[in-house]
């Protein structure tokens, strides 16, 4: 198997980024992070390269995955023959928004 080009969009903190990371990290896939939170470029980019607004976007050898789960990015590289299955298992939920509380954490360390 090829090495996969991969570039994820991503939030600095979010559930479904998080599922993302893991997802690659459970497979060792190497990636270019782009944090849309950070800079507003990269948030461009994306929804420039995907068509829409929402995140994570994940970009495999040109192909742009939209607004899309860790699980969702397992299930495409799997079907697509980029990593063969694996039982690891990660730290993180791969298909689920941040907590409650977690938010509200961040909204008050901005504060």
């Amino acid at each position: 198997m090829q090495t996969p080009e991969i570039t994820a969009y991503l939030k600095t903190y979010c559930g479904w980024s998080a599922g993302v990371r893991a997802i690659l990290a459970k497979y060792n896939l190497s990636y270019t992070e782009k944090d849309i939170i950070q800079n507003p470029a990269f948030r461009w980019e994306m929804e420039t390269k995907s068509g829409q607004p929402l995140s994570p976007c994940v970009e495999v050898n040109g192909k742009m995955l939209a607004d899309v789960s860790g699980e969702e990015v397992e299930k495409y590289l799997i079907d697509n023959n980029i990593v063969q299955v694996s039982d690891a298992t990660t730290d993180v939920p791969t298909n689920a928004p941040c907590a409650t509380e977690q938010h509200e954490s961040e909204v008050k360390l901005r504060l």
